[in-house]
């Protein structure tokens, strides 16, 4: 609408051109990285779920992050189906439903960047001091609540930013905060600033530890090294991921962009740019299940489980039920004493557990 004085000059056709590019960018992540994002997403929460005895620490943090990526892929069809990134919207909505999607993103990119923080923290605790239960899985389930009420509560000082920019100016306590860019401020400290100290930090640590590399190393009980390099590979990607949306919200809070139309160029590149970050955002939550899936080992097998268990149903596979009956049987036998009547271990060991071990 700003261009509609100059349908002829430069910068509407620069503006056409990025409306058509984005618009190109957003029907191909709908069509081929959110239904794959998903299915992948939902796969990942369900499989490791239904196997919760077998969850490490980064399970649940990848658990968590899934969670997020669902809360994501609600938002990025209401988003890029919109007028702000397709010249063709099938639906407008009014201020509530921008509010609503905007907070839903901050939530989830908050749950995100903190989940990949402490993934890396827990990381270096789990490499420094193994079997310390430090960062075992009762404690990352117990952080991750925590995570997603600090990014609820977070979002809830943005959200007055946002709700206050819409308003009426005749609310004397909304006059006083109509600025947006004090919101994208927050959420730039709070939401990118701090985790990349922390993430640094941690990665200092965790290159420390493996130029000193002990006898420890060799220990059974720690994680597997696919899972290290799954572990640093997701915490790269994140921050490539999220890093130029962040940016884009210190460039409108240095300079202001918002309603200042003095540099049409600048103001249409600035928005393109923006758009486009965004759509790269989303797209963390199609990388990061693809990632899990490739690089932890136990995924696969997890799932395979899952499959067979819902083809048997309740019963239980025939399989299953054979390899448990010779896990008892044998665990019986080998908990019996020496029988002066070799029939009679025979009898006991096929009576039911209880029996037996009474």
């Amino acid at each position: 609408m700003v261009y509609n004085d100059t349908d002829d000059s430069v910068d509407h056709q620069l503006c056409q051109d990025f409306g058509l590019v984005l618009s190109i960018f957003s029907l191909v992540y709908l069509i081929v990285c959110f239904p794959v994002g998903l299915c992948y997403n939902a796969l990942l929460v369900v499989v490791n779920l239904s196997n919760k005895v077998s969850m490490t620490m980064p399970d649940v943090y990848f658990v968590n992050i899934a969670i997020a990526g669902l809360v994501l892929n609600i938002v990025a069809p209401v988003e890029l189906l919109g007028p702000n990134f397709t010249k063709w919207p099938v639906w407008e909505y009014n201020n509530e439903i921008y509010i609503t999607l905007l907070i839903l993103f901050n939530i989830s990119s908050l749950v995100i960047m903190y989940s990949t923080t402490l993934l890396s923290l827990d990381y270096y605790i789990e490499r420094a001091l193994p079997r310390t239960y430090m960062s075992s899985v009762y404690n990352t389930k117990h952080v991750c609540g925590f995570i997603w009420g600090g990014a609820v509560l977070t979002s809830f000082s943005s959200l007055l930013f946002y709700v206050c920019n819409h308003v009426s100016t005749k609310i004397i306590e909304c006059s006083k905060m109509q600025n947006k860019e004090a919101a994208d401020a927050i959420m730039m400290f709070i939401g990118y600033v701090v985790p990349a100290v922390a993430v640094f930090y941690a990665f200092m640590l965790i290159l420390r530890i493996r130029k000193e590399s002990t006898p420890l190393d060799q220990d059974s009980g720690r994680l597997d090294p696919s899972i290290h390099r799954l572990l640093l590979a997701s915490v790269c990607v994140q921050f490539v991921l999220w890093t130029p949306y962040y940016m884009t919200l210190l460039v409108h809070t240095l300079t202001g962009v918002q309603g200042n139309y003095s540099d049409k160029p600048w103001v249409t590149t600035y928005y393109f740019l923006r758009c486009l970050s965004e759509l790269l955002a989303f797209s963390s939550s199609f990388a990061m299940p693809l990632m899990y899936k490739q690089m932890n080992k136990n995924f696969s097998h997890k799932l395979q489980r899952l499959l067979k268990r819902l083809h048997c149903g309740d019963q239980g596979c025939a399989h299953e039920r054979s390899v448990v009956q010779q896990v008892v049987t044998s665990s019986t036998q080998q908990a019996l004493p020496p029988s002066p009547c070799p029939g009679f271990t025979g009898v006991l060991s096929v009576l039911p557990l209880g029996f037996g071990h009474g």
